[in-house]
């Protein structure tokens, strides 16, 4: 088990239970005490649980908004899996809109250095990523660059998208439910992804299964205005059916 899996496994446990300690999950991943220490060192300082005496416990549920590089270690494979199953939506010699993201960023970094694309980003990552690829138009919106997502937001974003027509757009979020749809913790990131869905002909999610039965500060979309959810075959099977019912297709990665 590599060092990021055994992290999650630890960081799911933690949920689960509610406590874990250093003796048994040593144990239980067949490792040294010391490992265990250093894995919940970082995950601790990635705030994604709380060191205690001999274990560590929750970070009271991780409602706060995590930075990017804490996010990008969870459900790795999970991410990976979404990412490439979203090929599938890709147009050939299309356009396409990738919104800002740990999911997103693994989409961008998977399609084929090969494929003819007009790639319009919100994502400094992202334009980074593909504005080498001499098949790539890249156009990345302009605007305040928040350091938790590295992507730009606020008018000068949310006006430029309001000149962009693209064929599918591939968005983020913090959270589907079935009451409230899609949200995301920060309002003016939910104002430019309004802006995205405004902007495209097809709007494909990309969301892991942590993201299901959560609602967070700010809602930007009715599952009405959802085409298509890419989510892995963790996501909680009763209420993808419920989404599937109100407009959205799921498929699972």
């Amino acid at each position: 088990m590599y060092a990021a899996e055994r992290r999650q496994w630890i960081v799911d446990q933690v949920r689960a239970d509610g406590r874990v300690e250093v003796a048994a999950l040593a144990v239980d991943l067949d490792v040294t005490p010391e490992t265990i220490r250093r894995d919940l060192s970082v995950l601790e300082g990635a705030g994604l649980l709380r060191r205690a005496h001999g274990g560590a416990i929750p970070a009271e549920r991780l409602r706060f908004e995590q930075e990017l590089a804490s996010r990008d270690i969870l459900l790795s494979e999970e991410k990976e899996a979404i990412a490439q199953r979203a090929l599938s939506f890709v147009p050939a010699g299309g356009s396409v809109l990738i919104d800002a993201g740990t999911t997103t960023a693994r989409f961008a970094r998977a399609l084929a250095p090969q494929e003819e694309l007009t790639v319009v980003t919100n994502s400094m990552p992202i334009a980074l990523e593909l504005a080498g690829r001499e098949n790539c138009q890249v156009y990345c919106i302009g605007g305040r660059i928040r350091s938790k997502t590295m992507a730009a937001v606020d008018a000068w974003a949310v006006r430029s998208l309001a000149e962009v027509n693209v064929d599918v757009a591939f968005v983020g979020t913090n959270g589907i439910t079935l009451s409230r749809g899609l949200s995301t913790a920060d309002q003016a990131e939910a104002a430019v992804k309004r802006a995205m869905i405004a902007s495209a002909g097809l709007v494909v999610v990309l969301a892991d299964r942590s993201k299901w039965g959560e609602q967070k500060f700010a809602s930007f979309a009715s599952l009405e205005e959802v085409d298509a959810i890419v989510t892995d075959a963790g996501a909680p099977l009763g209420l993808v059916a419920e989404v599937e019912s109100a407009g959205p297709k799921v498929v699972l990665a």
